[in-house]
């Protein structure tokens, strides 16, 4: 509990974070319990319904509950997240570890291919993707986590090549280690604080790709609620008659964005170091 406590204090920005981000997952794994309506369930007398008892946060073009549909829509937002965000980084340390412990020609050719694939931006590669294997929330993992893949390995790649000069690396290998076996008990576990926070951090940024890409039709396809899809529907129509139709998805994308990132800040200082007294 003290070590609650110290953290708490030293990093209130993070804990906020954290808060933010636990109720979310929260939401999003009761969201069958919390949310009030069908998400799915349409009223055509309900159509454009403001805020009231019965729609807390309004109803959009097809009477569908606000309120319910953005519970719903956190769970999609957050497999989409930690999907492409576990298979982005589980590949990515895998290639930085295998380019910063092998070295050479295998080395020379993976980071040339590293390097075209990190000149487009994550979004822009996403569109190519997902445009090229058909909206559907497997390929919309996939899609993002393919352009996560070279910022992990070069991050890995950089810790492996400090690592595996060390004196502790050099004394498993006296021992008659093989190779890939040093690699993998000594020098991988070393490198779990850096891609912690990599994937910490990279979480936002997946969250408001996935909102892009549904913005624009190519992400999650119905009948799944999806934030981007919500305000894809209603930003340009119903912003001035309807302005909840906006401000609620908008304000969601943006919190969930917000908390990952203060999160990931704060866990980038408590393993670094560096940051420490």
């Amino acid at each position: 509990m003290s070590d609650i406590g110290y953290y708490a204090r030293r990093y209130p920005l993070g804990v906020a974070g954290a808060i933010i981000m636990t109720l979310f997952v929260l939401a999003a794994i009761f969201a069958g319990v919390v949310a009030p309506l069908d998400p799915f369930t349409t009223n055509a007398k309900a159509s454009l319904a403001g805020p009231s008892g019965v729609y807390w946060m309004g109803a959009d073009m097809m009477g569908r509950d606000v309120l319910s549909r953005l519970i719903h829509g956190a769970r999609v937002s957050l497999a989409v997240a930690l999907g492409a965000t576990m298979i982005g980084s589980g590949v990515g340390a895998a290639v930085g570890l295998a380019c910063g412990y092998v070295g050479g020609w295998f080395d020379l050719l993976v980071q040339r291919v590293t390097e075209i694939m990190q000149a487009l931006p994550l979004l822009v590669m996403a569109l190519v993707i997902t445009a090229s294997l058909g909206p559907s929330l497997r390929n919309t993992i996939i899609a993002i986590a393919i352009p996560l893949i070279p910022t992990v390995a070069r991050v890995i790649r950089s810790n492996v090549l400090s690592l595996r000069e060390l004196p502790f690396v050099e004394a498993a290998r006296a021992t008659g280690m093989s190779e890939w076996r040093v690699a993998i008990v000594h020098v991988l576990p070393n490198t779990l604080a850096p891609l912690i926070v990599l994937a910490t951090a990279q979480l936002g940024s997946t969250i408001l790709t996935e909102a892009s890409l549904s913005f624009l039709g190519l992400g999650v396809p119905e009948p799944y609620p999806s934030w981007g899809r919500m305000l894809s529907e209603s930003a340009a129509e119903y912003v001035r008659t309807a302005p909840w139709l906006v401000i609620y998805p908008g304000l969601a994308i943006s919190l969930i964005v917000f908390g990952s990132n203060l999160m990931g800040d704060a866990l980038r200082d408590a393993l670094d170091p560096r940051q420490r007294d």
